[in-house]
C-alpha cells in the first residue's frame, strides 16, 4: 500500500474517531439539555396552571377548568395535562340523587358506611361546626349558619385508588320521621379532566426516535383549599418537540462533519501530493539507478527527513556512476589489450571474426585477404629478435597506412607471419587496384630489408551464405595459388567460386522450414558456479541437413532464410517446439532460444510471442530469448523495445557471444537484461592471461551493479573454470 493511501486512511480514521466522540458527546449533552428544559417547563406549567384553576375547583365539574387546561394543551408542547382528585368527596345530595328508592322529599342521611374492601369513609367537619367549637372555647355565642350540607371524604383502598363504582350504605330519615336503610352506587372519578396530544413529529424518522430515547418525567403540582389538598395537576412534556430539535441538531452536525471531512481530505490530498512529490523523484532516481541511469535530484525537498534521503540518493548515484565509469574504463583498456596485437597494434583474429559477423548482419559485400610473410623463420635465424620485430612492425605499418588511406580496408594480425584484410564493399575491379598498390609497397620492403620475397596475397569474395571458416579456407587456398605464381604475387577468387547457386539454396531452405525438417537439440548445459552444480540453462540448437544428409551451417541457413523472408516462420516453429519440450518433459531449468534480427524487428512476430507466452504463463520465466551481440548492435533501439515487450509477458532476455566491441559498455544498462553470455575468447585460456582476467572481473562487477547474471561459454579447461569461479560469475557451460 502506498504511503499516500496510508496517510489518507489514518487521517480519515483519526477524523472519524474525533468526530464520533464529539458527536456522541454533543448529542448526549443536547439530549440532556432538552430533557431538562422540557421537564422544567412542564413543572412551571403545572405550578402556574394549578394556581390559575385553584379558585375554580370549588366545583370540580366546572367546564371552565377543562377549557383552561385545553387552552394550555393546545400549544403542542405538552403530551398530556391531567387534573386528578386528591381525595374523593361525597355530599348528602349526591347520595340521595344516586339512590333509586328515595323520592324528592327532604331526607337526612345518617349511619353512612361502605364495604371495607372499597376503603373507608369519614365525615367532613363543616365550617359551622368548627366555628361553633371555637366559640364554645371562647364562651362566645356561635354564629348561625343555615343550610350547611353534610359532606364525606372517601379514602379508597389500593384496589380503588383510581376510583370506580362504589356502594355507599346509609339510613335516610325524612321530616315525618320515616327511616329507610338503603344504598347508593356512585362512580367516583379520579381524573377530573385530561387533554392528550400526539408525541411525534412527521419529519422525525422512527429509527431516530428508537435509536435515541428521550425520557421526560411527568411533573405535578398540588392544588390546596386552605390546609387541605383538593386536587393534583399533572403535566407531561411532549417529547416530539425535543426530538425535532435534537434531529435538527444531529442533521446539522452530520452535514458540517461531511463538509469538514471533504474540505480536510482535499487539503490533505493537496498537501500529501506536495509532500510526496519529492519521494516520486527519489523513486524515479532509484529506478533509474537500477537500470544504470545515474542522475541526481537537483531540486531538493524542503522537508528535512526527505531532503536527507534525497541527498543520500544523490550521493549514492554519483558514487555508483563513478564506480561504473571506472569499471567501463577498465573494461575498455582490457578490451583493447585483448583485441589488439601488442607488437603491431593491429586488431587480432577475434576482431576479424567480429567484423565478419557484422558483414553478415548488414548483408555486406567485399573481399577477404589473407597475407602471409614468406619464410619468416629463415629471416629470424639470420637476424636478431629486435630486427625481426622491426621487420614485422614495418610490414604492419604498411598495412595500417593503406587502411588509413582507404576507409573500406581493415587490417588484422592473426598470429606470427599471418595477416588478413577485409575490403568492405570491394568489387572485383577495386580488389585488383588495391592488390597492385599492396604489391608496390611490398617491393619497397624488399629493397629496405634486402629480402627478395616478402609476402603473398590470397583473396576471396565475401560469401553472404557461407561461414567464416569456409571463407578463410577459400582465402588460404587462393594464397597457396599465389605462392605458386611468383614472389610477392597475389591470387584473386571471384563469385563464380561459390559452391551452390542461390536458387538451389532457396528451394532447400523453403522445404526445410515449411515441412519442419529440422531437429532441436539442447546443448551448452550452463550450471551454477556455487559448487551446487545445478543446471540453470540449456540452449535450443537447431540442426538441419541438405539433400545429401550433410549438416548445413546454422549461420548459412539463417542468412538465406533472412534473405528470402522465411526466418520468422522458422523462429516461430523453433519456439513452439521448445515450449512443447518444456511441457512434455517437465523441464525445470531455463531454455535459451536463438532469434534472428529480422524476427525481433517485426512487430507482428513480437505480438505472436507475447500471445503464445501468455498462453503458457506458468513456464514464461523459463523462456530466455537469445540475441547475439552483433545482432543487437545493428539496431539497439529496436532490441530495447523487444526486450521491454518480452519482460512484460514474464519471459527473459540474454545477449550471447557478448563482446564490448559490438555493444558499448555504457549501453548495457539501457537494455534491462537478465543474462549476458560472454564470447568464448574472453574465457579461453583465461588462467594465463591477466588481461582476460581483468576484463571478466570488471564485467562481473558492472553486471552485479546492474542486476545482470553473467554466464561463461564452453569453458573446457579446469584451471580456466577455477579462475571464473573466483570472479563469482553466475554460471558456466563446458
Amino acid at each position: 500500500m502506498s504511503l499516500s493511501k496510508q496517510l489518507y486512511i489514518i487521517t480519515a480514521f483519526i477524523f472519524f474517531m474525533i468526530f464520533t466522540g464529539n458527536f456522541i458527546i454533543s448529542v448526549k449533552n443536547t439530549k440532556e439539555y432538552l430533557e431538562l428544559e422540557s421537564i422544567t417547563k412542564a413543572q412551571d406549567t403545572a405550578t402556574s396552571l394549578g394556581m390559575s384553576i385553584k379558585t375554580l375547583l370549588k366545583d370540580k365539574e366546572d367546564s371552565e377548568v377543562k377549557s383552561m387546561i385545553s387552552a394550555i394543551a393546545d400549544s403542542g408542547f405538552y403530551k398530556e395535562i391531567r387534573l386528578e382528585n386528591a381525595y374523593f368527596t361525597v355530599t348528602q345530595s349526591q347520595l340521595i340523587e344516586a339512590n333509586l328508592d328515595l323520592d324528592n322529599s327532604s331526607w337526612e342521611i345518617s349511619n353512612l358506611k361502605i364495604d371495607p374492601s372499597f376503603g373507608k369513609i369519614e365525615k367532613v367537619i363543616s365550617d359551622s361546626e368548627i366555628a361553633q367549637e371555637l366559640s364554645a372555647l371562647e364562651n362566645e355565642e356561635a354564629p348561625i349558619i343555615e343550610n350547611q350540607e353534610d359532606s364525606y371524604t372517601y379514602i379508597p383502598s389500593k384496589r380503588y385508588k383510581n376510583g370506580g363504582n362504589i356502594i355507599f350504605n346509609f339510613t335516610a330519615t325524612n321530616k315525618i320521621g320515616k327511616k329507610i336503610n338503603t344504598s347508593s352506587i356512585i362512580n367516583m372519578h379520579k381524573v377530573i379532566t385530561k387533554v392528550t396530544r400526539p408525541i411525534k413529529f412527521d419529519y422525525v424518522p422512527n429509527w431516530f426516535i428508537n435509536m435515541i430515547p428521550i425520557n421526560l418525567q411527568e411533573k405535578s403540582s398540588q392544588i390546596s383549599d386552605g390546609w387541605q389538598t383538593t386536587a393534583i395537576i399533572y403535566v407531561s412534556a411532549n417529547s416530539g418537540d425535543a426530538y425535532a430539535k435534537l434531529y435538527e441538531q444531529v442533521k446539522s452536525a452530520l452535514i458540517y462533519a461531511i463538509i469538514a471531512f471533504i474540505i480536510s481530505m482535499t487539503i490533505l490530498f493537496t498537501f500529501v501530493q506536495y509532500i510526496l512529490k519529492p519521494l516520486k523523484r527519489i523513486e524515479k532516481l532509484a529506478n533509474d539507478i537500477s537500470i544504470g541511469k545515474f542522475g541526481v535530484i537537483k531540486k531538493l525537498p524542503w522537508t528535512t527527513e526527505i531532503k536527507h534521503v534525497a541527498i543520500a540518493m544523490n550521493d549514492m548515484s554519483s558514487k555508483i556512476e563513478s564506480i561504473i565509469n571506472r569499471l567501463n574504463n577498465n573494461l575498455e583498456n582490457s578490451t583493447k589489450r585483448l583485441s589488439h596485437d601488442e607488437l603491431t597494434g593491429l586488431s587480432l583474429k577475434q576482431n576479424f571474426e567480429t567484423d565478419m559477423k557484422s558483414m553478415f548482419i548488414h548483408k555486406s559485400t567485399g573481399y577477404i585477404f589473407i597475407i602471409k610473410i614468406f619464410d619468416l623463420a629463415t629471416f629470424a635465424k639470420s637476424h636478431t629478435n629486435k630486427e625481426v620485430n622491426n621487420f614485422i612492425k614495418e610490414f604492419a605499418n604498411n598495412l595500417t597506412k593503406i587502411s588509413m588511406e582507404n576507409k573500406k580496408i581493415t587490417a588484422y594480425r592473426f598470429f606470427g607471419s599471418e595477416f588478413a584484410l577485409i575490403g568492405e564493399s570491394f568489387s572485383y575491379e577495386d580488389t585488383i587496384k588495391f592488390t597492385k598498390l599492396l604489391q608496390n609497397n611490398l617491393e619497397e620492403l624488399t629493397i629496405k630489408f634486402n629480402k627478395k620475397d616478402i609476402a603473398h596475397i590470397g583473396a576471396t569474395p565475401f560469401n553472404p551464405i557461407g561461414t567464416i571458416p569456409q571463407m578463410l579456407q577459400t582465402a588460404n587456398e587462393a594464397y597457396q595459388k599465389a605462392t605458386l605464381i611468383g614472389t610477392n604475387e597475389a591470387y584473386l577468387g571471384d563469385s563464380n567460386d561459390l559452391s551452390r547457386d542461390m536458387q538451389s539454396w532457396k528451394e532447400l531452405i523453403f522445404d526445410i522450414i515449411d515441412n519442419s525438417k529440422f531437429s532441436v537439440k539442447y546443448i551448452g548445459d550452463a550450471k551454477l558456479l556455487d559448487n551446487s552444480d545445478k543446471l540453470v540453462m540449456q540452449e535450443a540448437f537447431t540442426s538441419t541437413k541438405d539433400k545429401e544428409g550433410i549438416d548445413i551451417p546454422i549461420g548459412t541457413f539463417v542468412s538465406i532464410a533472412e534473405k528470402y523472408e522465411k526466418v520468422i516462420d522458422f523462429d516461430k516453429k523453433v519456439i513452439t517446439k521448445v515450449i512443447n519440450h518444456i511441457l512434455v518433459k517437465k523441464v525445470k531449468h531455463n531454455i535459451s532460444i536463438n532469434l534472428s534480427l529480422e524476427s525481433i524487428n517485426n512487430t507482428a512476430f513480437i505480438a505472436w510471442i507475447e500471445n503464445i507466452v501468455l498462453k503458457h504463463k506458468k513456464i514464461a520465466n523459463q523462456l530466455v530469448f537469445s540475441i547475439t551481440a552483433y545482432a543487437v548492435a545493428k539496431d539497439m533501439d529496436k532490441f530495447k523495445f523487444f526486450a521491454d515487450e518480452i519482460h512484460k509477458c514474464g519471459a527473459k532476455i540474454i545477449i550471447k557471444r557478448f563482446e564490448s566491441k559490438f555493444i558499448p559498455l555504457n549501453n548495457i544498462k539501457d537494455f534491462n537484461l537478465d543474462y549476458i553470455r560472454l564470447a568464448r575468447n574472453y574465457t579461453s585460456n583465461i588462467c594465463n592471461d591477466n588481461s582476460k582476467q581483468s576484463f571478466v572481473e570488471s564485467i562481473q562487477e558492472l553486471s552485479t551493479l546492474l542486476n545482470i547474471k553473467v554466464l561463461a561459454e564452453n569453458v573446457e579447461d579446469q584451471e580456466d573454470l577455477e579462475i571464473i569461479k573466483k570472479f563469482k560469475l553466475y554460471g558456466a557451460s563446458r
